[in-house]
């Protein structure tokens, strides 16, 4: 588990997590295919009591949030931590559908998030 990042666990206590077998499950692989995943950037996992878990708000009936990997990948080119990009995808924001950037992301609003994701950079 060493090779994979993991964010700090800055997640408020009301953020259903899940642990990586159930991800694998719900994702219908393996849980060395969710490991790759994070280590590729298409999740985030927090580390609690030495295991890793991953919100559930990234996951949908038929896979991953469409546009999440792309968004992990424009915050990490603007120099995020896995920890800032977590905070910053479930920080409130009433100016966003969903209130925060991950719900807005599983709402279909997907080019708003990146676009405020890239505008961060500058």
């Amino acid at each position: 588990m060493s090779g994979i990042p993991v964010a700090d666990d800055v997640l408020d206590a009301d953020v259903a997590v899940l642990p990586l077998a159930e991800v694998a499950t719900a994702l219908g692989t393996s849980a060395n295919k969710v490991r790759q995943m994070l280590r590729d950037g298409q999740l985030i996992a927090v580390r609690r009591d030495g295991d890793l878990w991953v919100p559930a708000a990234f996951l949908v009936k038929d896979g991953v949030v469409k546009g999440l990997a792309g968004t992990i990948t424009v915050l990490a080119d603007s120099g995020f931590s896995r920890t800032e990009m977590l905070r910053w995808l479930f920080a409130a924001d009433d100016t966003l559908p969903g209130h925060t950037p991950v719900n807005a992301l599983r709402t279909s609003h997907g080019t708003e998030v990146k676009r405020r994701a890239q505008a961060m950079a500058f």
